[in-house]
């Protein structure tokens, strides 16, 4: 029988701020943390607004030989998981370092650090380019780095799955408690990709708004006048243990996650599958990991992301699993407030998942405005409301087609 897996420790470093507690506040006030691109030069670009993470300083987290050594994803990974073992109580001896293990995955990595490099050796030459590049961009040393300063010892590996990356490393994470391989996992994701490249490439492809004279309102999901997400930075961890392993050791259990849906569209390399069959599966499949029905859904968290085709495939997928409750389950996209976070996405939306169970609050859907006739569900528009959420899906779907579904629970003993 395979174990039961509960949350007991969350860590967050986002837009809306640099811990959990600045992370919920900000979604109780309806905040838009959107505003002009400040990390890069930008004035020539078609996008000029991002969602950047406040006021962060990685040597407040790490040393600065490993600060500088590392690329910014990595910082807000260690930031993050520093304070989900923290709120966990989680202490690593050397009787349980095996049975603790890492997975945070990135989307891209350390795309500033590789720009960056590039543009040393074009500019300068290959004697320019430092030792330590390859160890600071590649996408799995925000895992790898983790584990080292907390000497976690168990399983450690990255999840690159675009948009989906996060959600993967929890899922992943928790199966490989349920089989026994570990007794504890820090899982999430972390995402730096605010540079002059990285913001090209999404213009480039028509993927980001370009709402440059209005940030505050460009990320606006499932309303008409959306025309792409906005790009977002920042890092979210949580801690998993088999139910058995936090009780034994009196940890606060925040919720359980009890269904992990996945599947491919097998599609295109950025439009979902249309009628959002592929999403449908997903979570589909998550329900049926849960030995849940439809019914049991009380709020989804929506993948969300303000593209003018991929709200509306995740809202035929929704229809599709609801039936004639759809219209009555309220949805919402944390992504209106503090953008698309890419490899960091689902992580972060799982939290603020457990954080609506936990305060019986729905977040809201900010900036709609304008309905769209094609997405006609509850969307939560504008206010949070009260409501007591029992059981939750949340939602990740990347490029390449890739959708995962998470289900989390009410903790009930």
């Amino acid at each position: 029988m395979s174990r039961r897996v509960v949350i007991t420790g969350m860590g967050a470093v986002s837009p809306l701020g640099l811990d959990v507690a600045s992370l919920w506040q900000g979604i109780v006030e309806a905040r838009s943390a959107v505003g002009p691109t400040t990390l890069c030069p930008a004035d020539d670009l078609d996008s000029r607004i991002a969602a950047e993470v406040p006021g962060f300083d990685p040597h407040q987290y790490m040393d600065r030989k490993d600060a500088r050594r590392t690329d910014r994803f990595v910082h807000f990974a260690v930031a993050a998981a520093g304070e989900a073992m923290q709120s966990a109580g989680l202490t690593i001896t050397a009787a349980n370092a095996e049975r603790v293990g890492t997975v945070i995955g990135s989307g891209i990595g350390g795309l500033g650090t590789l720009a960056d490099s590039v543009t040393a050796l074009n500019a300068r030459g290959p004697g320019r380019v430092g030792p330590f590049v390859v160890p600071a961009m590649i996408t799995n040393m925000a895992s790898g780095q983790v584990s080292m300063m907390h000497n976690l010892q168990g399983p450690n590996f990255c999840v690159t799955s675009a948009c989906a990356t996060a959600a993967h490393a929890i899922g992943e994470a928790a199966e490989i408690i349920r089989r026994g391989w570990a007794d504890a996992m820090v899982a999430g994701g972390s995402e730096a990709p605010i540079t002059r490249i990285g913001i090209a490439a999404f213009a480039s492809s028509k993927a980001i708004s370009t709402r440059n004279d209005a940030p505050a309102t460009a990320s606006r999901p499932f309303d008409a006048t959306r025309e792409g997400f906005v790009l977002a930075e920042g890092g979210a961890v949580v801690v998993l243990e088999s139910l058995e392993h936090a009780l034994g050791r009196g940890a606060p259990i925040l919720a359980e996650l009890v269904g992990y849906g996945l599947s491919a569209d097998a599609y295109h390399v950025t439009q979902p599958l249309p009628g959002g069959q592929g999403a449908l599966r997903a979570m589909r499949t998550a329900l049926q990991h849960a030995g849940l029905d439809p019914a049991d859904i009380d709020y989804i968290n929506a993948h969300g992301t303000s593209t003018p085709i991929g709200d509306i495939a995740e809202t035929q997928a929704i229809k599709g699993l609801l039936g004639d409750r759809a219209p009555h389950v309220p949805v919402s996209s944390n992504k209106s407030q503090f953008g698309h976070l890419l490899g960091a996405a689902g992580s972060i939306e799982a939290i603020v998942t457990v954080l609506a169970i936990r305060n019986e609050l729905l977040p809201a859907t900010i900036n709609l405005q304008t309905p769209d006739p094609q997405c006609d569900l509850d969307y939560v528009p504008n206010v949070p409301r009260p409501r007591r959420i029992d059981t939750a899906l949340s939602n990740s779907f990347g490029f390449g087609g890739h959708n995962v579904s998470l289900v989390i629970r009410r903790y009930v003993a």
